[in-house]
């Protein structure tokens, strides 16, 4: 029962549209019409600039580090992990917008860091260098999902089989990502502070 609830409460977490509020406070409208129509923190620094974002990227990652360790606390370390994949769900499918959200990569990554700090570090540094070296956000992103499973062979059976199932689920949702790399019609990230 325990492992349920947590299930529930975490994807109700994840459900919180950040990027919607921050775009509303900020004066953006809604980020839900305007490019991508993603909620996500990339979508979000196209149209309000990277203080928007990071401040959206935080907020995503934290609600889903909050999701872990509450289902740590209450039921141990594989509830939490559920708990956490839970809130990468309700990041891209909250019931708040319809089921319509985000592409779930910084709450990906704020369950990453829950679990294991060491390997979150390690997937911050090789986005860095992605994103610095080819100037496309989604294509860092994409990298770090596939090695998800990697990681999660350091995790355990449970960590292997959540990193498994939150990196194919990331994977689904750049898919159209996927396909404008492939085309040479992808956007690179731009760095601007305010827009």
């Amino acid at each position: 029962m325990n492992t349920f609830i947590m299930i529930i409460i975490g994807y109700l977490l994840g459900s919180i549209p950040f990027g919607v509020i921050y775009a509303k406070m900020f004066g953006l409208g809604d980020i839900r019409k305007k490019g991508s129509r993603s909620t996500g923190a990339t979508n979000v620094m196209r149209h309000g600039g990277l203080s928007v974002a990071l401040l959206t990227v935080i907020s995503d990652m934290l609600k889903a580090i909050f999701a872990v360790l509450l289902g740590f606390y209450v039921g141990g370390p594989v509830v939490g992990m559920l708990a956490g994949a839970a809130a990468v769900v309700g990041h891209n499918f909250p019931v708040w917008l319809g089921f319509r959200g985000g592409k779930g990569f910084a709450s990906t990554l704020g369950v990453l860091m829950a679990i294991n700090p060491i390997l979150f570090v390690i997937s911050g540094l090789i986005w860095i260098i992605m994103v610095v070296a080819f100037g496309y956000s989604s294509l860092a992103g994409i990298v770090i999902l596939c090695l998800l499973p990697v990681f999660g062979l350091f995790m355990g059976f449970y960590g292997f089989v959540v990193m498994l199932l939150l990196a194919l689920l990331g994977l689904w949702q750049h898919r159209e990502n996927i396909q404008r790399l492939a085309d040479g019609k992808e956007s690179k990230i731009e760095w601007k502070w305010k827009k």
